[in-house]
């Protein structure tokens, strides 16, 4: 228990590629459809470490003094192929500048076959966080991860007497190929730090006194434009302006308009057509923007209102 004025010194290693996952699996499939906000991310932090240290100063004597994030990521010549990567890569490093977030990353490799491999991230993240904890002697050190490889790295720490935290997520999903994706953290990690935080359940639990600060962790979610209310005769109807005469579905091109946390809207008159994450093809959803010129085909939603699909980049 600290009882005095002296500060809890707090450092946060981020396993880029596994924070990445999660930020997908809340923007894209999780009932919250939002973003992780990595200063909402900081904020909760400092509040569980004044709670599990038990400090009676306050969330305001522990202060985040360090935090680094570690990820392979693809060269400017690989990244130039896929659109708007570069860009996005960009606009993230700008949100971890400002958070004071130091950034490492290590080039992918691309096999032959067209498979991305990472490869010694893992390694590099835990002779930095060792290397960092020898020397600044962190009071507790945070590390968002969810890999046993990292157990020898936590059992080193222990013996530096540098407290950890575990930030980790449990959760499995049905990707867009109807493929069951599970993630789980290593129980052997679990085992040896001194603070295991399953942060699904911290999210998830209905009643929680740190509710505020669960709501703060995304990024504020915004609603979709409203779309017009169809009748059954008139959506029937509707629906042969959208077929050739053979009956196949006619393609359409447009740009994209604007893009939310798993959905978009594309340009049409006269109201705008809206397409959801799980519609792109030939492309990843992050990598379209504002602007990007696209071709798609119009069905019907249950609802019997026009939503875009099969929703492609011209020119992919």
């Amino acid at each position: 228990m600290n009882s005095s004025n002296k500060l809890t010194r707090i450092a946060v290693i981020y396993d880029g590629n596994y924070f990445l996952h999660v930020n997908n699996y809340y923007a894209f499939y999780h009932k919250r459809k939002a973003k992780i906000s990595i200063k909402g991310l900081h904020d909760f932090i400092r509040h569980k470490v004044a709670e599990v240290e038990e400090d009676s100063s306050g969330y305001r004597h522990c202060q985040i003094v360090d935090a680094h994030y570690f990820r392979g990521r693809l060269n400017a010549y690989e990244a130039s192929k896929k659109s708007n990567t570069l860009f996005y890569e960009r606009l993230f490093d700008d949100i971890l500048m400002y958070e004071g977030v130091t950034t490492h990353y290590m080039p992918l490799k691309v096999s032959s076959s067209g498979e991305i491999q990472e490869r010694g991230i893992d390694v590099w993240l835990a002779l930095e966080a060792f290397e960092l904890s020898s020397r600044k002697n962190f009071d507790v050190l945070v590390l968002i991860a969810s890999d046993g490889d990292y157990t020898p790295l936590i059992r080193k720490l222990n013996a530096l007497g540098t407290r950890v935290m575990l930030l980790s997520w449990d959760f499995e999903y049905s990707d867009n190929y109807g493929r069951k994706r599970i993630t789980r953290t290593s129980q052997e990690l679990l085992e040896v730090v001194t603070y295991p935080i399953a942060m699904h359940e911290e999210i998830d639990k209905r009643v929680s006194k740190s509710s505020f600060q669960i709501n703060n962790l995304f990024l504020q979610q915004q609603k979709p434009e409203p779309k017009p209310v169809i009748t059954t005769t008139d959506a029937n109807e509707a629906e042969e302006e959208f077929l050739d005469i053979d009956g196949n579905s006619i393609e359409f091109s447009g740009e994209v308009l604007s893009i939310h946390n798993g959905y978009g809207f594309i340009k049409r008159e006269p109201n705008n057509i809206f397409f959801h994450h799980q519609s792109v093809i030939g492309l990843e959803f992050e990598d379209l923007m504002p602007g990007t010129l696209v071709n798609y085909k119009i069905t019907k939603n249950p609802a019997g209102e026009d939503i875009a699909i099969d929703v492609e980049m011209q020119g992919g």
